[in-house]
């Protein structure tokens, strides 16, 4: 039997450890995992709120690392999580995605010499200026074993140096949450509680500093939004720092009086009920422009580059940056003709079943 550890450290992180551990609790001869949440993301309401809807224990521990700069919060769950793995000495530490609770808490175990399986390993957008590329590269350096989700990942992977026998091509175990999800997210009932009916609206996020914190990338941003919505009204659940932006730069006004409706961020269930029923998404995050691309939802995605470029090649993302005459041509575009000029196949392994191959994996390693 082997011992795991899955690391959570920031909500989208949840919806990619949920069917892990679900998995592993079916294997129970196989496998003994437990949840561990650093607390980087430190919203208590919002955490909750999302293991509830991924119908998660709560965590086994909990961190409580909260905010501070990147190299802080990184030290922080290093100090906290060293402890956690020298008590336990798990097989396997399990950590997902990109964010510091990633690397910190790989560092920690490449430090004591426990094995490490990265899950959404290789994903690359070539912009270093990007807190979670500098991750993502460090975290596959160090790895045991890199687990993907596209063919793509693995030829950046193995562009670097990693050996073949390390990488495994296992899927996207976030599309395993929103195939379980899409249905049993019909029962929230947030699309009439706003007045909205399916295909009628737009759904924005926005939250990442190279949008949010200067000024004038982000009026252009908002002007194009007001230009967009006065097609179709745009729905926007606020992250707290873009909230903040948009107060100091006195845009608030001006974004809901033009039918861009600020609501407060969403449960996951919630959230998918909101785009899964809207004739365009506008994001900055990596996870719906995967999510859209299964849905086959028109996704523009408000940057200049993309780890996730098989969304592009075969999904419906397309990168528009952030200009506003780009953004506002691209949204009019799908506005005439309900669709980009993306393809519309479903990505290879996005089939719901990527946490049994994990899983297997582990096994086989």
């Amino acid at each position: 039997m082997l011992k795991v550890i899955l690391v959570a450290g920031a909500r989208p992180n949840f919806m990619k450890v949920a069917p892990i551990y679900a998995e592993m609790n079916r294997r129970p001869d196989e496998f003994e995992p437990m949840i561990v949440h650093t607390g980087q993301h430190y919203d208590a309401a919002m955490s909750d709120a999302f293991f509830d809807d991924l119908k998660m224990p709560r965590p086994d521990i909990y961190l409580g690392v909260g905010s501070a700069s990147h190299a802080v919060q990184t030290a922080m769950i290093m100090t906290e999580f060293e402890p956690v793995v020298l008590e336990h000495q798990p097989d396997w530490v399990v950590v997902v995605g990109d964010v510091n609770s990633t690397i910190a808490c790989a560092l920690v175990c490449a430090k004591l010499g426990i094995r490490v399986a990265h899950i959404e390993a290789g994903l690359r957008s070539r912009d270093r200026t990007m807190p979670e590329e500098i991750n993502r590269i460090l975290t596959d350096s160090i790895s045991d074993l890199l687990l993907t989700t596209s063919q793509d990942a693995d030829e950046n992977l193995a562009a670097e140096g990693i050996p073949a026998e390390k990488i495994r091509f296992v899927g996207n175990v976030m599309i395993d949450s929103l195939l379980e999800h899409i249905q049993i997210s019909g029962s929230s009932t947030i699309r009439e509680d706003i007045g909205l009916t399916e295909n009628n609206y737009a759904v924005l996020t926005l939250h990442r500093p190279s949008n949010v914190d200067e000024q004038e990338t982000f009026s252009g941003i908002a002007d194009a939004l007001i230009e967009i919505a006065n097609k179709l009204p745009i729905v926007f659940p606020v992250h707290p720092r873009t909230r903040a932006k948009i107060e100091e730069f006195d845009l608030k006004d001006k974004l809901s009086s033009a039918g861009v409706m600020m609501v407060e961020p969403l449960g996951y269930l919630d959230f998918m009920r909101l785009y899964s029923g809207a004739r365009l998404v506008l994001t900055d995050s990596g996870g719906l422009q995967e999510e859209t691309a299964v849905l086959g939802i028109p996704c523009l995605t408000l940057r200049n580059n993309t780890e996730r470029p098989i969304t592009i090649e075969m999904g419906t993302n397309v990168l528009v940056g952030t200009d506003r005459d780009k953004i506002v041509d691209a949204a009019m575009k799908v506005l005439n003709s309900g669709t980009t000029d993306a393809g519309t196949k479903i990505p290879p392994l996005w089939d719901g079943k990527a946490a049994e191959r994990i899983c297997d994996e582990l096994l086989r390693f």
